[in-house]
């Protein structure tokens, strides 16, 4: 009465007004704000309104219709979730439900809202109980619930996050998405299960690396480098784009580093897709390249994957197009090469073997077999040849080309070397002591060029000797025909020694490599094996006979005019032929008439275990090798 304040008008004097629904039903509490309240919500620089226990928006502030584009007196009665998009996803619209139920404290999102005259902006909503509310969402001065929506535009900062993401998911030189948004990609593709949505349910990328670019950065620095990658990034480009899918759209072409790069194809239709792809790329590529004053050719390598995403990861997928890459690399570099689980398979188990060759030196996992060597003219074992068998506990019982190699490349091949030759020693002079009324036979064992460099070959030989008791003459020493072939310095010096020794040294597989006879008078060498190949074509040609039948036949002139004439040579220089892979008596009479003086194939027996050598011995079948055949057993 005297002007003076006295306070906050009783909590009754603010209670809520009462208003007619709609439907005429039961009246509706809304809330009333005391002024002061009211000129700070509808002054607030934050866009804000306030929503009612049914979700409807009570009042708005003037920010908030700004914001929108539209009266705010507009907005009261309006569905709060329709506003602000909460419906729009299940999660969101859970929250929502809880808050409004006074079950959660709080929610928070970004939504991307549409104004009234058709743009649209990036806002933060909160939801959240109005100030004083109780633990049911009363908002302190009465019954009714209520809720503070705030809006905040948040454009700007999307804007400013966005152009970063660009930064940091796309290659500067080529403004293709780099590695990062590449395995994102990937990932979310492999995770869409596309198949349940119309989509194929495959994926397929093109692994490409383009062939001597380092040569390029080398002669023209990598500023002419830079321009390079990023004209092929326009063709690329272009060449997806032409690829482009009606249900997938173009695929992503993206730059992996360096000068890889990769096509991800998602929903693709199956690996002639895939391969058309590959192709345009090189085909693409292939017109010279047009740079300043400088103009530059340029090929590309590419791996192709394409399979089920069920159960593929993006790590096994890009192994495997890594694999493949290289295997296009391998082949000829200029092509592109499709994945092949089947020589991926045999990649990964060359990978098992060589990891375990050595422990399973020590393990004691290898067996020798021995395939016989028989006189042409009389039909009797002569000697035979130590095979090496690896008795693989994962794999089963494997042949030398299946580890032979690897042993080479990492230098196993010398450890197990030695116990091939002390192996195969022991067992000729044991066949020697049970069979003193027989002639002995000779042991024929592979030496590797390695074993020749990288261990003392000669010493190695000499302690074996002495150790079994075995004479030297009853040892033989097979390399193949190129490691002998233009020997000189430690090589021939070894082979002299050897020779020297008492030792036998054979040419194994001669025929097939630098078959340089001229040079075969100066090596240490006293015996030929000639390739089977030779044998092999000692076969008759089908003509037609008088009927038409074709079941007539005359032998070929030309591989035995050929082989003749390096028996002869053999013999002139002093040496012994050794005819290997004999499979047919025909074949066994021919080379008997030429003049070769042995053979060794499964026409006599294949490779069998020691004990079946001693029931050979002794046997002989001049006219055919019956006999022989007695030793007879599976590979």
């Amino acid at each position: 009465m005297n002007g003076t304040s006295e306070g906050p008008a009783p909590a009754a004097d603010l209670g809520p007004a009462i208003t007619e629904s709609d439907e005429g039903l039961a009246p509706r509490a809304v809330r009333t704000e005391p002024p002061a309240y009211r000129s700070v919500f509808t002054t607030a620089p934050l866009a804000m309104a306030v929503v009612d226990a049914e979700g409807l928006v009570v009042s708005a502030n003037d920010t908030l219709g700004t914001l929108l584009g539209t009266d705010p007196d507009a907005l009261a009665g309006s569905v709060a979730a329709d506003l602000v998009d909460l419906a729009s996803d299940a999660g969101t619209w859970h929250a929502y439900r809880e808050v409004l139920r006074g079950h959660r404290p709080r929610l928070r999102c970004t939504r991307r809202l549409k104004r009234a005259d058709g743009h649209s902006l990036w806002a933060q909503v909160t939801v959240e109980p109005l100030a004083g509310a109780g633990g049911s969402g009363d908002t302190g001065g009465g019954d009714a619930p209520g809720l503070l929506l705030s809006v905040a535009d948040v454009s700007a900062r999307r804007e400013l996050q966005a152009r970063l993401r660009h930064l940091q998911m796309h290659d500067p030189v080529t403004r293709l998405p780099n590695r990062a948004l590449f395995f994102e990609r990937l990932t979310a593709a492999l995770e869409a299960e596309s198949y349940e949505h119309g989509g194929t349910g495959r994926i397929g990328v093109c692994y490409l690396d383009l062939d001597g670019f380092k040569a390029v950065n080398d002669t023209h620095g990598h500023r002419v480098g830079d321009r390079l990658l990023a004209a092929v990034a326009e063709r690329l480009t272009r060449c997806a784009e032409e690829a482009a899918h009606a249900r997938s759209g173009a695929p992503l072409v993206a730059r992996l580093g360096g000068d890889e790069f990769a096509l991800l194809v998602e929903d693709s239709t199956g690996t002639d897709q895939l391969a058309d792809l590959a192709g345009a790329v090189l085909a693409a590529l292939q017109p010279p390249f047009e740079l300043a004053d400088r103009r530059l050719s340029v090929t590309a390598s590419v791996g192709v994957v394409e399979r089920h995403t069920a159960g593929t990861t993006p790590t096994a997928l890009m192994q495997a197009a890594d694999t493949t890459l290289y295997w296009a690399k391998a082949d000829g570099r200029a092509r592109w090469t499709l994945f092949d689980p089947e020589r991926n398979a045999n990649r990964m188990t060359r990978q098992a073997l060589a990891a375990t060759l050595r422990p399973a030196i020590e393990r004691g996992e290898f067996a020798l077999e021995y395939q016989p060597l028989v006189g042409m003219e009389d039909g009797r074992v002569r000697g035979v040849e130590a095979l090496i068998r690896w008795n693989h506990p994962q794999f089963g019982v494997l042949a030398p080309n299946r580890f032979i190699a690897l042993a080479e490349e990492d230098g196993s091949i010398v450890p197990l070397g030695r116990w091939i030759l002390r192996t195969a020693c022991h067992q000729a002079r044991r066949w020697q002591l049970a069979h003193p009324d027989e002639p002995p036979i000779f042991v024929s064992v592979n030496v590797a060029v390695r074993q020749v460099w990288d261990s003392d070959l000669v010493a190695d030989v000499a302690r074996t000797l002495e150790e079994t008791g075995l004479a030297p003459h009853l040892l033989q020493l097979e390399l193949t025909e190129s490691a002998v072939m233009g020997s000189a310095g430690r090589p021939l010096q070894v082979l002299k020694a050897l020779s020297d020794m008492g030792v036998h040294i054979a040419i194994d597989d001669f025929g097939t490599g630098y078959s340089n006879l001229a040079y075969l008078s100066r090596l240490p060498v006293s015996v030929l094996k000639l390739d089977g190949a030779f044998v092999r074509g000692f076969q008759y040609e089908a003509v037609p006979d008088a009927a038409g039948s074709g079941t007539a036949g005359v032998a070929n002139p030309a591989d035995e005019v050929i082989v003749e004439a390096m028996v002869q040579l053999a013999h002139r220089l002093g040496l012994t032929v050794t005819a290997e892979c004999v499979e047919t008596s025909d074949q066994a009479s021919r080379l008997r008439r030429i003049g070769c003086d042995t053979g060794q194939g499964w026409l006599y027996s294949r490779p069998v275990a020691p004990d079946r050598i001693s029931a050979l011995l002794g046997h002989a079948e001049p006219g055919g090798p019956a006999g022989v055949q007695a030793g007879v057993g599976n590979p």
